[in-house]
Parts: structure tokens; C-alpha cells; sequence
């Protein structure tokens, strides 16, 4: 009787395994493999100003303008002052010309 019983408990388990591929070590042939985890999060601390850290200063001077530059802006600001058409010329000229 108790060798029915454990066979019986083999033949159960075998069918109930067989039942559920996805548990198998290898999981179901039709199932991809799940992905790769993603990597972990960067983490970096923040520079933190110091109190007594000297500042530093950017002594180079600002670039300058191209004359082009200087020549479009004095055009607009001719239109915009309401200059007409035939003294802008005259006037871009002065302005483009001049030391900002």
C-alpha cells in the first residue's frame, strides 16, 4: 500500500510539473528571456561653495562685435527711429564706425 501511494505521489508530481512549463528551469520555449535589469542610478554629490574658497573672476574683456554685427544693429535701430530708407546708408556708416 505504501509503495502504491508513492508512486502514485511520483506519477502526480511528474504530471503536475509537466503542466507548468514556465516553472521548468529553463522556462517555456515560446517565452524570450526576460532583460537585463538597468543599470543603477548614477548618484554624485553636488560641489558645495565653500565659505572661505577665493572667487574667481573672468578678467578677459567681452568680445567685440564683428563690423557686420554693428552694421545690422545700427540698421535696425535706423528703422526703428524712423530714419528713412535713403539716409540709413549715411547713417549705419557713422554708427558702425563709431567706439561703442
Amino acid at each position: 500500500m505504501l509503495i502504491c501511494m508513492l508512486a502514485w505521489a511520483l506519477v502526480a508530481g511528474q504530471v503536475a510539473y509537466a503542466q507548468l512549463p514556465n516553472s521548468l528551469p529553463g522556462g517555456s520555449q515560446f517565452n524570450p528571456p526576460p532583460p537585463p535589469p538597468p543599470p543603477p542610478p548614477r548618484i554624485e554629490v553636488p560641489k558645495v561653495p565653500q565659505i572661505d574658497a577665493p572667487l574667481r573672476y573672468d578678467y578677459r574683456p567681452a568680445p567685440q562685435p564683428s563690423f557686420s554685427d554693428r552694421v545690422v544693429r545700427c540698421l535696425d535701430e535706423a528703422a526703428a527711429a524712423g530714419v528713412k530708407p535713403s539716409r540709413r546708408a549715411a547713417y549705419s556708416r557713422s554708427c558702425a564706425n563709431r567706439d561703442d
